[in-house]
């Protein structure tokens, strides 16, 4: 079933205990598509400059990626990250942040795409969601990210959002923040009186919470020995969960239980390597193996 995705593509440049990768293919939009792209072919919406290499157009578009939502700014430069993780290797120090392109994209949804049953806004501001959302089926099921510079600059943008989406995805920061709690419990909970149907906080190495209106669920994150480079793990989480959603066509308790734990294995191989190193050494009948091993973990005697 279609799957659509708008957020960014981006060269970032990445610090870690491990090493270090520069100018490298980054961006919420690239690792929420190759990670869903695992499950079934996905629709890209983004904007990109004259730099954006060739080779990476071609890497997408080879996992069933289409690019037929990719604008292309020909004066312009690509989206430019870069960050440095010390110690804790869940909170990155951003040591500059270019948005280029992005920072005047109004995204246009293709007449093709317009029709999407699935939706996820990655994060960008309030008001470019929202103007996505003009644009789909209001019978999509949409799915949205946030950050903290959202929750405190848009607050008001944000929260017209928040009543139009179907699920929010943020980390435990971010949910503290937003609803203003300081236990994860009662944060998860006020968001809901907030609009989304579901809430699903990210704990980093620690799991999630899935909070919705019918039922509770928490998860642990895959045990990863290593990890090199968590940069686009929250992104890859989120294409694993709405990638299978959408390859199962149905969203309901079983068939959202059964995502997080995919989202939970895809992530734990995208933090393996910088950027898509990983993903591209594997194949989905080693992510299903993965699923396999968080059953048994998650499982009852």
């Amino acid at each position: 079933m279609s799957l659509l995705v708008v957020g960014t593509l981006a060269y970032d440049t990445v610090e870690t205990p491990s090493g270090k990768a520069e100018e490298v293919l980054g961006g919420a939009a690239t690792y929420f598509s190759y990670a869903a792209s695992f499950f079934g072919p996905v629709r890209l919406m983004s904007v990109i400059g004259a730099d954006f290499r060739p080779e990476d157009r071609e890497l997408l578009a080879g996992r069933g990626v289409d690019l037929g939502g990719l604008h292309v700014e020909p004066e312009g430069r690509t989206f430019r990250w870069a960050g440095r993780y010390e110690g804790d290797m869940n909170v990155a120090e951003t040591l500059d942040t270019q948005l280029n392109v992005f920072a005047d994209y109004a995204p246009k949804v293709p007449e093709p795409f317009a029709d999407s049953r699935y939706v996820f806004l990655a994060n960008s501001p309030p008001a470019m969601q929202a103007h996505v959302l003009d644009q789909v089926s209001d019978d999509a099921f949409t799915v949205m990210d946030t950050m903290n510079l959202w929750i405190d600059i848009a607050r008001e943008e944000l929260d017209a959002v928040l009543q139009r989406v179907d699920l929010l995805i943020i980390n435990d920061q971010e949910a503290r923040m937003l609803a203003g709690e300081s236990s994860l419990i009662k944060a998860g909970r006020a968001i809901l009186e907030q609009g989304p149907n579901a809430v699903i906080v990210k704990k980093g190495e620690h799991g999630a919470f899935l909070f919705s209106r019918e039922f509770f669920y928490a998860i642990p994150a895959y045990p990863v020995e290593t990890v090199v480079d968590p940069t686009g793990a929250g992104d890859s989480f989120a294409g694993g969960l709405m990638g299978y959603l959408a390859s199962e066509d149905r969203v309901d308790e079983a068939s959202l239980r059964a995502a997080m734990l995919y989202g939970s294995v895809v992530a734990s191989f995208n933090v393996q390597d910088f950027s898509l190193g990983r993903f591209k050494e594997i194949e989905r009948a080693q992510i299903d193996e993965r699923f396999q091993e968080m059953l048994r973990f998650t499982a009852h005697p």
